[in-house]
């Protein structure tokens, strides 16, 4: 198979599966952005986290939240739990890697808050203990998941969402989640602002 083959096939896969989450997740991402919408006008806050690529989409996410999307606005309120790396290190290097997020929800997390987690494969310790720490707060969950692992959906209660990308390569589970990241950050300025098409 030749170069440019290669990227022919990349770009079919991932319109591939972006069609497939089109047709399968439209409604969870309407609601996810509505539980968030929800979040923010009740001057609540979103918590957001994951580890390697997924933290930079959770950094992402909380950039465009505090800043901007797409039309100038109030800044929204939203933490990413992974961005100072002077607390992250203090904690793993304290206690265990595994409770990075969980020990800031504990102290940053209010009753009425969302924790938004990024996750390539549903199965990483450190965000099912940031879940658990989240529910004893009192917080919602919504989870950015991909691959086959369940292992985060099973702990998630019935009105909490798992948007889970249906694929093995967590390249294109961190595409899918980029897009979802878009569309959260458009749904979201449209139903705080609105006008803007």
């Amino acid at each position: 198979m030749d170069l440019q083959q290669r990227v022919i096939n990349h770009f079919h896969q991932s319109l591939d599966l972006k069609a497939h989450v089109i047709e399968t997740f439209t409604p969870q991402i309407a609601q996810a952005a509505e539980q968030l919408f929800h979040c923010l006008v009740a001057e609540n806050k979103v918590l957001c986290c994951g580890n390697g690529g997924s933290a930079a989409l959770a950094q992402h996410f909380s950039a465009l939240m505090l800043n901007r999307y797409q039309h100038e606005r109030p800044g929204l309120p939203t933490i990413t739990l992974g961005a100072e790396s002077a607390t992250l290190s203090a904690i793993a290097n304290d206690t265990h890697f595994t409770d990075v997020y969980a020990k800031q929800i504990r102290a940053l997390g209010q009753p009425g808050d969302i924790l938004l987690t990024f996750s390539s494969d549903g199965r990483s310790t450190s965000l099912i203990q940031a879940i658990q720490a989240a529910h004893d707060r009192g917080m919602g969950v919504i989870a950015l998941t991909g691959g086959d692992s369940k292992d985060i959906g099973a702990i998630l209660s019935n009105n909490e969402l798992e948007i889970r990308i249906p694929s093995p390569s967590k390249a294109l589970v961190h595409e899918v989640h980029l897009l979802v990241t878009h569309a959260l950050c458009d749904l979201i300025e449209h139903q705080l602002f609105g006008g803007y098409e």
